[in-house]
């Protein structure tokens, strides 16, 4: 059953208005990639941005390009094709890439909210313990820590006989397990594995370290709880929102026979937009520094249009 094609049954009526699913992905797309990789730009090119907080920021930029460039080519072929289907193969892949790409969210989060703890409770001890070294080692593995959870589950899922073959999403989620003749225990304890360490453990860790920081903020002087007021709220921001989406992804996936297909449609596009388009406008107002070099960046731009026209 390799290469057994699974029809994607979640589009609502993709004959009648193709052309306008297209045009909004398509619309959204280009402004994650630009919104993304204007933030990424920024970093690498301006030296004061060369520090840890805003090498993760750009790092979770370039994990939200990576993650909507899993989904959105894929959907562009199925809105202009007569019929949305996909191979056993090209679906498990999927599974794979939107999933490690939603993980390394997490784990990014979980180190910035690391590195904002020791910057504002241990701040003699920060260029220390926030080397090169340790950023680099927290960016691998917050990448290949849950390619390798998902890798395995990958595999599992490969094994499994299909007795269905249409999945009732626009791609290839958890709501593949309701296409398999029996799902194995294995697989089963293992969703847990994943679930726990990608994303409960790394939730527990964030939360843990922002009651220390709102503590140290609290008993500290005006400059400190303006730094912790700065540099934090963007992140909790962002983790809020995050955290809300997979919790409807979650309930949607368990609710998938029983929930409307438009209902299902919206949860999905709001997965597939709102996180890649929301952290780069979260960061980019919100923090100071990247907001002053994108101001300049887009006045630069506007000079040479005009002097263009």
């Amino acid at each position: 059953q390799t290469h057994a094609l699974i029809v994607l049954g979640g589009y609502v009526g993709v004959d009648e208005y193709r052309y306008v699913y297209f045009v909004l992905l398509l619309i959204l797309y280009v402004l994650i990639l630009c919104s993304n990789c204007t933030i990424i730009c920024v970093v690498w090119i301006h030296r004061n941005l060369h520090e840890p907080m805003y090498v993760f920021i750009a790092a979770l930029s370039l994990n939200s390009l990576l993650f909507s460039t899993s989904l959105y080519p894929k959907l562009f072929a199925d809105v202009l094709s007569h019929e949305q289907s996909v191979t056993r193969v090209s679906c498990l892949l999927q599974f794979l890439f939107f999933y490690t790409f939603g993980g390394s969210d997490f784990l990014l989060l979980s180190a910035m909210a690391y590195d904002r703890y020791v910057s504002i409770c241990r701040p003699l001890h920060y260029a220390a313990t926030m080397g090169t070294s340790r950023v680099a080692v927290f960016l691998a593995l917050a990448w290949l820590f849950p390619a390798l959870h998902l890798s395995v589950a990958a595999v599992a899922h490969s094994r499994v006989k299909l007795c269905d073959f249409t999945v009732g999403d626009f791609f290839c989620n958890n709501t593949i397990v309701k296409l398999y003749c029996v799902v194995p225990r294995f697989l089963n304890v293992w969703r847990l594995v994943i679930l726990t360490n990608i994303t409960l453990i790394p939730v527990l860790f964030i939360l843990f370290t922002y009651v220390k920081i709102l503590s140290v903020a609290y008993f500290s002087r005006g400059e400190v709880r303006k730094k912790a007021a700065e540099t934090c709220l963007p992140h909790l921001m962002v983790l809020i929102s995050f955290s809300c989406l997979c919790g409807f992804h979650v309930i949607a996936a368990q609710l998938d026979s029983d929930l409307p297909k438009i209902v299902r449609l919206a949860i999905n596009l709001q997965i597939a937009a709102y996180n890649p388009l929301l952290n780069p406008i979260i960061y980019g107002v919100k923090m100071k520094e990247i907001w002053k070099h994108v101001k300049r960046l887009l006045a630069c731009r506007g000079k040479r249009f005009k002097s263009f026209a």
